[in-house]
């Protein structure tokens, strides 16, 4: 299967291009290249081609010849979101929908969309799939907006599929440390401490960078009728904690840290998710990993590199931190285009 992936150069990208190509899949990627800076280690067997272009100008000649998309990239989290929403609008909802319009176009038969699991927002109980959606910030919306509207364009010759991701975690060469596992194990290792500003006990589901990246391969190897029009919550039951438990949980892993506490926090946004449908429906699909040993690999990982606070809180591993950056060095423009055409070294 030809498979073009957007967003190879990011955190879950530069896993899940060489997954499939593992698997036999051609890849192309696309990328415009914002965080090209944020290489942590060598740790890619396999790289895909990659188009170093901004997804708003992807052209269906991008896309002849394209099986399936992957698409995930995105402007991605809540912060990022929050500071450039009119444009996190037009790139995250409007840049989605015309990819696939473009890939209907070009006869594309598959589009694996990377959605995640803050469309629940804030939930009593434990939700599923067919929960009302609850989205708390611009980028959990345009999530909810392309959702609805890709679920518009599926037909029999365009198949949709809809991956709402659990919080991420673990390792990657294109290291994130602005989600809240990969954060608190930089912590543990740089200052031996982590000190929550609140009493953790709102509940977040995590799942593991290459447990994502196998879902998409499951999703793209499944048969049409299983996984069409459909949406997934990609995680395991298993892996719903309290903030409190994966603080406790990295904790625990690096020898010497304290941990601590503090009052009930601002931030209201709490949900526990069933993960039953990817289970028992996605052939294939099972999780590998679980937030103690994503710790201890993070542990491993900081060890082998023998990585620096600097490192850990400079702005080639926070999404936010580097678009300010490149917004403020004015190579790119008030609607992240760049300005000289050449990626920041």
């Amino acid at each position: 299967m030809k498979v073009l992936v957007t967003g190879t150069e990011g955190y879950l990208g530069c896993l899940v291009a060489p997954e499939l190509i593992r698997r036999g899949h051609e890849v192309v990627g696309v990328d415009t290249g914002y965080y090209k800076q944020g290489w942590l280690y060598n740790g890619t067997e396999f790289t895909a081609k990659t188009l170093n272009k901004d997804i708003r100008h992807i052209t269906v000649e991008d896309l002849e010849g394209v099986d399936a998309v992957v698409h995930m990239a995105e402007l991605s989290n809540d912060p990022l979101g929050e500071l450039l929403s009119e444009v996190t609008y037009v790139v995250n909802h409007q840049g989605s929908v015309r990819l696939a319009e473009m890939a209907i176009e070009a006869g594309v038969e598959r589009f694996v969309y990377m959605s995640s699991c803050s469309v629940y927002g804030v939930a009593e109980g434990v939700v599923d799939e067919s929960s009302p959606v609850n989205p708390q910030t611009a980028y959990a919306d345009c999530k909810t907006l392309v959702e609805r509207d890709l679920k518009g364009l599926a037909s029999d010759s365009f198949s949709p599929t809809f991956m709402r991701n659990a919080t991420a975690f673990g390792a990657s060469p294109r290291q994130r440390f602005d989600i809240v596992l990969n954060n608190l194990s930089g912590l543990a290792w740089t200052t031996k401490k982590i000190a929550m500003n609140s009493d953790g006990t709102p509940w977040r589901p995590l799942v593991h960078a290459l447990d994502i990246a196998k879902s998409i391969y499951c999703a793209l190897e499944a048969p049409r009728e299983a996984v069409h029009n459909e949406v997934f919550n990609v995680g395991s039951n298993e892996q719903n904690y309290q903030v409190r438990t994966i603080a406790e949980t990295v904790g625990a892993e690096f020898p010497g840290c304290e941990v601590t506490f503090g009052p009930p926090g601002g931030d209201n946004r709490s949900y526990k998710v069933n993960f039953d449908k990817i289970s028992s429906q996605l052939p294939g699909f099972s999780c590998d990993w679980n937030a103690e040993r994503g710790a201890r690999q993070m542990r491993q990982v900081f060890e082998a590199i023998q990585m620096d606070a600097e490192t850990f809180t400079g702005r080639g591993h926070t999404r936010l931190k580097q678009l300010e950056h490149l917004i403020a060095t004015k190579q790119l423009d008030a609607d992240l285009f760049w300005t000289t055409g050449e990626v920041a070294k």
